[in-house]
């Protein structure tokens, strides 16, 4: 579109189905490339990509040219045909229903790009759940509980 100028950074966060411990550190990296191609492609910009073994954050400059949950569909769609076609785990794998997404300003961007680069380090001491349930306070973003991943048991 003609003289649009926008500023969108997102945060997106989302889990493994049943939040399974199924990304590997073997292959992790190369899910990490696949997907910030996926994004790339689509005229997005990928700002930082990292996950653990059951969840992924995504941070992205996000262009106006469709809904955030039209991105979280084809990147979650293509990311599982990835993972399944690589046959790097035995069972098949699907991504959880559902994302978190989180707007920043550019003041905050590389403040975003630390915390997403150090999830290893920090999850060393929070939960999944916890950190996603803070995520979504902090944000005043109202919520059923019911709907929030439940812990692996």
């Amino acid at each position: 579109m003609a003289n649009t100028y926008t500023q969108i950074h997102i945060q997106a966060i989302w889990a493994v189905q049943n939040r399974d411990c199924l990304i590997g550190k073997a292959w992790k990296e190369e899910l990490h490339k696949y997907i910030t191609g996926i994004v790339q492609n689509k005229g997005h910009k990928m700002l930082k990509i990292n996950s653990v073994e059951d969840h992924v954050h995504m941070f992205f400059g996000m262009r106006p040219i469709e809904a955030l949950s039209d991105i979280m569909k084809i990147v979650k769609q293509e990311s599982t045909n990835w993972i399944n076609e690589k046959g790097v785990l035995r069972a098949k794998f699907s991504w959880q229903a559902g994302f978190g997404g989180f707007s920043y300003a550019k003041s905050q961007v590389p403040q975003v790009i630390r915390y997403v680069e150090n999830q290893e380090e920090h999850h060393k001491t929070k939960t999944f759940i916890e950190e996603y349930v803070e995520f979504l306070d902090a944000f005043e973003v109202e919520y059923d509980k019911r709907y929030i991943f439940k812990p692996v048991l």
